[in-house]
């Protein structure tokens, strides 16, 4: 079984900073991708930012203000929100794809439970 555990979420000013903080744990051979999506109310779901082994990749919104980090010895992946808005406000979900065992080669997906961020005055 696998798990991702969310933490770092909360209320802040506008203009203020967050660090979200992810970890995998349980029957993981390797993690290709560690991800951070967003759904705020009345939307779809939405990709802020993912990191593989040599890169990343992050949504319009939100580039030159979050950062997105991973630690593959800890199966964590972090997201340092700096310059928040109003429109940051959201439940914060992290994302993994990964094998769960060497001699198979496919892939699964697994998410968090969501932790909330909330910027406002």
């Amino acid at each position: 079984q696998v798990q991702l555990v969310e933490s770092g979420g909360g209320l802040v000013e506008p203009g203020g900073s967050l660090r979200l903080s992810c970890a995998a744990s349980g029957r993981i051979f390797s993690i290709t991708v560690m991800g951070w999506y967003r759904q705020a109310p009345g939307k779809q779901r939405e990709l802020v930012a993912t990191i593989t082994s040599g890169s990343t990749n992050y949504a319009d919104t939100v580039k030159g203000r979050f950062t997105i980090s991973r630690d593959n010895a800890k199966n964590t992946v972090n997201l340092q929100m700096n310059s928040l808005k109003p429109e940051d406000t959201a439940v914060y979900y992290c994302n993994a794809i990964l094998r769960l065992d060497a001699s198979r080669p496919y892939e699964y997906s697994y998410w968090g439970q969501g932790t909330q961020v909330i910027v406002s005055s």
